[in-house]
């Protein structure tokens, strides 16, 4: 009988608009080899229209969260809002691990930092990012998604985070989407096959 391999973990962060989710899609969708899955993580909000427990997040009180911290049962973990929290359980990876999963997170960078750190070689960092400042402004301005205002906190937010990008395994520049997907393919092929 083979024995089932145990996964690996695949950590994805990047500045808001430099095409992360864009190139996790695409090889969620396009590339079932790689055996790609989601870390499931926690939130302290409601569920929001179908989404399920178990399935998008698994959702706890503000109170549970802060006991599961206190217990230190998460990998990282992040309080955006006032009792609105965000994170990893590390036995929910371990689990996705153990069935042979390879677990995917796309993160902010200082969680990626903080996994990278807590399961070393298991795991390969990647940084997106874009060609430039001025070409991430670009980007954010063509969305129309955001304020001027709101745009110049992601644009100084971005600076910010990419002063992290040595401390990843990989700097992936977007500056060519499809050359980008190549390239982080390759380099995810390159990491599983070790």
């Amino acid at each position: 009988m083979q024995e089932m391999k145990t996964g690996k973990l695949l950590i994805f962060s990047a500045p808001s608009g430099s095409g992360k989710s864009t190139i996790v899609q695409w090889l969620m969708n396009h590339h079932p080899e790689l055996n790609l899955y989601f870390s499931i993580s926690c939130t302290s909000r409601p569920p929001r229209g179908t989404e399920q427990d178990g399935v998008e997040y698994f959702f706890l009180s503000p109170e549970e969260f802060r006991q599961r911290i206190e217990d230190n049962e998460f990998l990282e973990y992040e309080e955006v809002y006032r009792d609105r929290f965000y994170g990893t359980l590390k036995a929910q990876v371990e689990r996705q691990l153990a069935d042979g999963q390879n677990v995917l997170f796309d993160v902010d960078v200082k969680g990626g930092i903080n996994i990278k750190h807590f399961y070393g070689d298991r795991a390969m960092s990647l940084f997106i990012q874009p060609p430039s400042v001025e070409e991430l402004r670009r980007r954010l301005v063509g969305r129309g998604t955001d304020t001027p205002e709101a745009i110049e906190n992601r644009l100084a937010k971005a600076e910010y985070e990419l002063t992290f990008a040595p401390q990843f395994d990989h700097i992936v520049v977007n500056d060519n989407l499809e050359t980008a997907e190549q390239e982080t393919l390759q380099l995810i092929e390159q990491f599983l096959n070790e």
